[in-house]
């Protein structure tokens, strides 16, 4: 099975170059065969809301999409409907023509294994929140029905706590939460899942305290220990200083060098130089920053916390056109030590792996709005929780 994955590589400048010139004559014709079908594949830039999917249900393909369902007529339609049927119509048997048997999700907690597990994390996630909704706010995708789709699906969530969790009995404090899931999908199977969502708000919207409930977690106790965090070419040696290219010929490089220069070589100046002077940024524990002052603070705060904070760019896809802005997600690892004095308290020494996404909007050659999720909760449980043994 191919997997849709970034082609953006390290290596000589030639071959980078070749790469992205790969990359965009793919992004090309597949623009190209997506522009040969009937109608244009729903597009969130239009903000259509689930009625005029529902409406679209069983009128054709929009897109080719060889082995799905027939009454999905494109991938966005795929993703939005089927979470709509499983989450909200509460048809979780649906997870057993949605997802492979053997499919893997990916947590910042951990991994998990299977479909049965999908469908008993589902019945627990229903029974807590009877009247949970989940509000697609965007599905930014790349791939084909041959190859697979793969899709970033940033959602809304809200519910009222009326069941029980893992925490407690019921707080019947309402919650509102982001998340971003990323699917791997083919013949109408999601086979691969990475689920990134702002745990810690929703810990504080039910009533609790994340943090004494991360001391009272409990982490199995890894038998190894960690090596340096690979931030820096090798040893001694300076980080690479990227060169941000063109945003209208290639929005993934544009995003992915800054995002290496601003985080990986500590060039906070990527910020000014780049976002919007009144640019918007939903970061975690529901905060949402205002221009270049208070997101330059939360990323240098994160960095003070663990000064060796490096981030891996896993993969990224996008969508749009230099007259109504781009669209870019962007999945991505964080690794680094507890080492200094921040939000998370004092310096535990401890080791942390997070996965996280950004969704960025870009309009004239500036970022305008960006999502970050990452499970601040889950960093907490591996600064705090006791260890196993």
């Amino acid at each position: 099975m191919k997997r849709v994955e970034s082609t953006r590589k390290r290596g000589k400048p030639k071959v980078a170059e070749t790469l992205a010139l790969e990359a965009r004559a793919k992004r090309k014709n597949m623009s190209e065969e997506v522009q040969k079908s009937a109608l244009p594949v729903f597009d969130f830039a239009d903000r259509p809301d689930i009625k005029v999917f529902e409406e679209a249900a069983n009128t054709g393909r929009r897109q080719p999409l060889a082995g799905f369902d027939p009454d999905y007529v494109d991938i966005v339609d795929y993703i939005v409907r089927c979470t709509h049927k499983i989450w909200e119509e509460k048809g979780i048997g649906l997870i057993y023509t949605h997802y492979a048997h053997n499919v893997i999700v990916h947590y910042s907690s951990g991994v998990m294994y299977g479909r049965e597990g999908m469908v008993d994390n589902t019945i627990m996630r229903q029974a807590a929140y009877a009247d949970r909704r989940a509000y697609a706010d965007d599905v930014i995708w790349s791939g084909n029905d041959q190859d697979g789709f793969y899709t970033s699906h940033r959602v809304g969530s809200m519910g009222t706590n009326t069941g029980y969790t893992e925490f407690g009995p019921p707080t019947g404090r309402k919650i509102f939460r982001w998340g971003i899931a990323d699917c791997f999908s083919l013949n109408n199977r999601i086979v691969e899942e990475w689920l990134m969502s702002d745990g810690v708000t929703e810990l504080r919207q039910m009533g609790y305290d994340p943090l004494e409930l991360a001391h009272k977690s409990v982490l199995p106790k890894l038998p190894y220990t960690y090596g340096e965090i690979d931030r820096l070419p090798t040893g001694q040696q300076v980080p690479e200083f990227r060169t941000v290219p063109s945003w209208e010929g290639d929005p993934q490089g544009f995003v992915e060098a800054i995002l290496q220069n601003t985080w990986n070589a500590r060039l906070v100046n990527m910020v000014r130089a780049h976002y919007a002077p009144g640019h918007v940024a939903f970061v975690p524990n529901n905060r949402k920053l205002y221009g270049y002052g208070d997101y330059e603070n939360f990323v240098i705060t994160l960095m003070a916390s663990f000064p060796d904070l490096a981030m891996g760019i896993d993969h990224q896809c996008h969508l749009g056109d230099t007259q109504r802005g781009y669209r870019v997600a962007t999945r991505f690892t964080l690794q680094g030590t507890h080492q200094g004095y921040g939000p998370y308290g004092a310096p535990t020494g401890r080791r942390i792996f997070l996965i996280g996404a950004f969704h960025h909007i870009i309009k004239n050659g500036k970022i305008v709005q960006e999502w970050a999720v990452f499970d601040e909760f889950a960093l907490l449980k591996q600064l705090y929780a006791r260890l196993e043994g």
